[in-house]
């Protein structure tokens, strides 16, 4: 299926490296997952998304994006499409307001289901419901969730309550789809509810059958020597609650010196605008 990359850091960082020149950097991997590819970075606060229906690995603006983006906070696709047909409305990152959306996976049975789906998301969000995707309507379905608990605009959404809105999403589409598959290599029209939402601040990372890994340190930082904000925690494992300087999340580890953990079925890993790390697995 599809490609995930997520990066949230408290300094600004260049991500070509993971996207572009490591040995299986994203776009090595757009010859399997050839559908299409979006990159969302934030720049002031607010998101710019860039998408194309093109092959990452020969698409030229790929590279030049890939090579200019430096930020805190940037999410990334490889699609290969399940849902939907190959257009730009249906390719991935999905934005709403600040929030940015990511998703691997599947919505079984989802030609039967849609019109239930859409009428469960509130009706002053499904009308931005452009394409015909499964995974639209997952995010706007989650972004509904939300909008109970918070204004969606709110600066410093609590993580504790995206996360339980994740978990209400999750917990609503099984409901109509059955249980997802767990194994990474099953049927492709089985249901994958593996996604990344981010607002900028706040990252929240969701393994849902297809395999996500995450990193929050290396063994040993190369910018130890001139790094303004290294410390402690630059190169040693946070539990939950202690504060990280980086979050990265991807299909599979990446190249480099970071230390790369799998997240389990239903696990949850996020942090919030203070860099809080958060790791829970389901209730």
């Amino acid at each position: 299926m599809c490609r995930i990359f997520g990066f949230r850091s408290v300094i600004q960082s260049q991500v070509h490296r993971s996207l572009v020149s490591a040995d299986n950097a994203l776009v090595q991997q757009s010859d399997r997952h050839p559908d299409g590819w979006g990159v969302a970075y934030y720049n002031a606060g607010a998101p710019h998304v860039i998408k194309s229906v093109a092959t990452a690995m020969d698409d030229h603006l790929f590279q030049r994006v890939s090579g200019i983006v430096a930020s805190e906070t940037v999410l990334a696709h490889l699609r290969k499409a399940t849902q939907g047909s190959l257009s730009i409305i249906n390719t991935h990152p999905f934005q709403y307001g600040h929030w940015v959306f990511v998703h691997n996976g599947n919505l079984a049975n989802f030609a039967a289901i849609r019109s239930e789906l859409v009428a469960r998301v509130p009706p002053v969000l499904r009308r931005f419901i452009l394409g015909d995707s499964d995974s639209e309507v997952l995010f706007y379905l989650l972004l509904g969730h939300m909008a109970q608990r918070h204004e969606l605009h709110r600066v410093g959404y609590p993580l504790a309550d995206v996360v339980a809105s994740v978990r209400e999403t999750v917990a609503e589409v099984i409901g109509l789809t059955g249980e997802p598959c767990l194994d990474d290599a099953g049927p492709p029209d089985r249901t994958y509810l593996t996604f990344v939402l981010t607002n900028g601040r706040t990252m929240v990372a969701h393994q849902g059958g297809k395999q996500l890994y995450y990193t929050t340190h290396k063994r040993r930082c190369p910018d130890r020597g001139h790094c303004p904000s290294f410390g402690p925690e630059c190169e040693k494992a946070s539990e939950r609650g202690g504060f990280v300087k980086h979050l990265v999340v991807a299909s599979e580890p990446l190249q480099g010196d970071n230390v790369w953990n799998p997240l389990r079925p239903y696990e949850v890993v996020g942090v919030d605008w203070s860099m809080k790390l958060e790791l829970s697995s389901a209730a």
